[in-house]
């Protein structure tokens, strides 16, 4: 195995394992939005803490190229918006369309969250 093939394994593997590390220590908003999305419930399957080249998307619909985030305080930093700037460039590259919703959002108003979601979805099988 090259060096360049090597390294490239081993990132996509550390990905993994940090994914899995998210998957089990999820916020409460996060919790309550997955229980929302999980098993095609709004039309499209979603896979959670999805790796994108150096990212971990929260939630991701790859038949429709959709990404959705859950944004608590530290998204709310300007080293925290900076980031997200960065990352949604990355995934609009990517063909990918972000959505974002903050973390009491979720908690407080998941029916107009889901609803947002399902707009989304519609627009994006057009």
């Amino acid at each position: 195995m090259g060096k360049t093939l090597y390294n490239q394994t081993m990132a996509q593997f550390k990905d993994i394992i940090k994914a899995r590390y998210f998957r089990k220590t999820q916020t409460k908003a996060e919790k309550i939005l997955w229980e929302r999305i999980r098993n095609n419930q709004i039309g499209v399957k979603f896979r959670r803490q999805h790796p994108v080249g150096l990212f971990i998307i929260d939630f991701y619909a790859p038949e429709i190229k959709l990404a959705i985030e859950s944004d608590g305080f530290s998204h709310k930093t300007i080293d925290g918006k900076n980031y997200d700037e960065m990352r949604t460039e990355f995934l609009n590259t990517k063909d990918i369309k972000v959505l974002r919703f903050w973390n009491d959002e979720i908690v407080n108003n998941i029916e107009n969250v889901i609803n947002q979601i399902k707009e989304t979805i519609e627009m994006q099988k057009e």
